[in-house]
């Protein structure tokens, strides 16, 4: 999972684009990267890290220019390497820069035809430069000297025509604008807005519509599947749908944990869609337990909180804190290293002793995942003295790989997959494990928006919704996904020849 954001402003952008990146942090915390335009000529820095980490004052005054993309990055299959951080660039035409949220299901293929028929290196094993360089030569192929609005449209089209699975862009043309588009079934988000000025207007692209708000820019729409939208750099904008038959099947995952609750994806609230889900929880557990005997409710903070907040409230119990989460500890489900995610636990929650002692407690997640860390949590809370520890997920079991860009391990590494709840309630530790039903969950999401025509829930269900997956396809991702696999790999070097690139900059 990554952030993406792109402006076409009035003045410099490298301040607001940093500030964007903050807010849309929480999508990536591998890897950061800005890239502006000014003079006919990009600028560009990215690394390893966080975005407070990777840009310096140094970098962000030569980071100049009234147009520019960001990325905020966590690698799935691909190396950890800062040879990966976007955007990334392409020479012809005209000069490309683009930053990419998603996964491409077809990137060996589509690869393979960049060098064999396009005669396009690919440098890295990213499908996001994949992406570009489909983008880059099907704007060439056009031939056009100064492109218009159709012909970046086409380009777009040609993209759909040609890539699979999930991904929202944005990509820069040197001195032209900037194009952001969804794939045709809308599974990554992407939404863009507006800011009156005394000057003009100005236009922001990006994954969550809290970067839009953060930046005082104002929720125009969330971009439709298949649609792109086209940023000139004198700010006028131009919107057309380039897939032939979109269809909008968003991601249900983005609601369980990936996207801040102060975000609307796709008209419906996170927040709301949090609260109806911990409401859902209770009425399982009313179900199931109706004389249960649970004295508090305590969220795994912090995104389980909002959940866990509703569920306590309908169960008529009371709702406490139970954990004081360390904040300069970064998200353990998007950890590289199954070793290092275990350790942060401990390091990330520490508990209140005297919320825990003489009573039964419900801890309420999110999700469950590998389930390391449900384990050493549970464990945490018995060393605290709780008498017995419930466990409650607001998300049904994870039991398939993802393939549309979230880092869900090999099969074989989900605590879920092939097991009973009550298999994975003696490996956690707990005396009750309750998950959220699929069907509640999808009810939870499906609010005021009558577009959506289903949901991408292939991690709970199996069912990937592209239709090009397969057994074989699954054994190389779990491969390529599994702790041992990503071990093989070494870390790749790569240049970024044709930018000012201001990543070894020691001024």
């Amino acid at each position: 999972m990554c952030g993406i954001v792109g402006i076409v402003s009035t003045s410099n952008v490298n301040q607001t684009l940093y500030d964007a990146l903050t807010v849309l942090q929480h999508r990536g915390q591998d890897a950061a990267g800005i890239v502006t335009f000014q003079d006919d000529r990009f600028y560009l820095r990215k690394d390893n890290g966080l975005v407070r980490d990777v840009f310096r004052t140094r970098h962000m005054r030569r980071l100049v220019g009234n147009v520019g993309i960001g990325h905020v990055r966590y690698p799935t299959a691909g190396s950890a390497s800062s040879a990966e951080a976007q955007p990334f660039y392409v020479n012809s035409p005209y000069g490309i820069t683009l930053a990419h949220n998603g996964n491409l299901t077809n990137a060996d293929e589509l690869s393979r035809d960049l060098f064999r028929t396009d005669l396009r290196h690919i440098n890295t094993n990213s499908d996001s430069e994949v992406l570009l360089n489909v983008f880059a030569h099907e704007l060439q192929k056009l031939g056009k000297l100064n492109p218009t609005k159709d012909e970046i449209f086409a380009a777009v089209s040609a993209v759909h025509e040609r890539c699979r699975g999930a991904y929202a862009v944005i990509a820069m043309v040197t001195g032209y604008g900037i194009v952001g588009f969804r794939d045709p079934n809308g599974i990554r988000p992407a939404c863009y807005g507006v800011r009156e000025t005394e000057v003009g207007k100005e236009y922001m692209i990006a994954s969550e519509s809290v970067a839009l708000n953060a930046a005082g820019f104002k929720l125009v729409r969330d971009i439709a599947p298949g649609e792109a939208v086209y940023i000139e750099t004198d700010g006028t904008l131009y919107t057309q749908q380039c897939a032939p038959k979109p269809h909008l099947i968003p991601c249900i995952f983005e609601h369980v944990y990936f996207a801040r609750p102060d975000t609307i994806l796709d008209k419906v609230s996170v927040y709301k869609a949090r609260l109806r889900m911990g409401e859902t929880l209770a009425d399982k557990v009313l179900r199931e337990r109706p004389e249960h005997d649970i004295d508090v409710v305590m969220p795994i903070p912090d995104t389980s909180r909002t959940s866990a907040m509703q569920m306590a409230h309908r169960l008529g119990v009371k709702f406490r804190e139970g954990f004081i989460k360390n904040r300069y500890i970064g998200r353990t489900f998007i950890m590289p290293g199954q070793k290092m995610r275990k350790k942060s636990v401990r390091q990330k929650l520490n508990p209140i002793d005297l919320e825990f002692k003489g009573k039964n407690v419900m801890l309420v997640d999110d999700s469950i995942v590998r389930g390391t860390t449900c384990e050493e949590i549970v464990q945490m809370a018995r060393d605290a003295g709780a008498r017995k520890v419930y466990f409650a997920s607001a998300a049904p079991p994870v039991r398939y790989p993802n393939v549309y860009g979230i880092d869900m391990p090999a099969a074989g590494e989900l605590i879920a997959h092939g097991r009973t709840v009550e298999e994975i309630q003696d490996l956690i530790g707990a005396d009750w494990l309750v998950y959220q039903d699929l069907e509640d969950l999808i009810t939870c999401v499906s609010d005021v928006n009558p577009e959506i025509e289903a949901w991408e829930c292939s991690v709970f269900d199996g069912n990937y919704i592209t239709g090009d997956i397969d057994a074989t396809y699954l054994a190389n991702l779990e491969d390529q996904r599994s702790e041992s696999g990503k071990a093989k790999k070494n870390p790749e070097m790569a240049t970024d020849n044709g930018i000012i690139d201001l990543h070894n900059d020691e001024d």
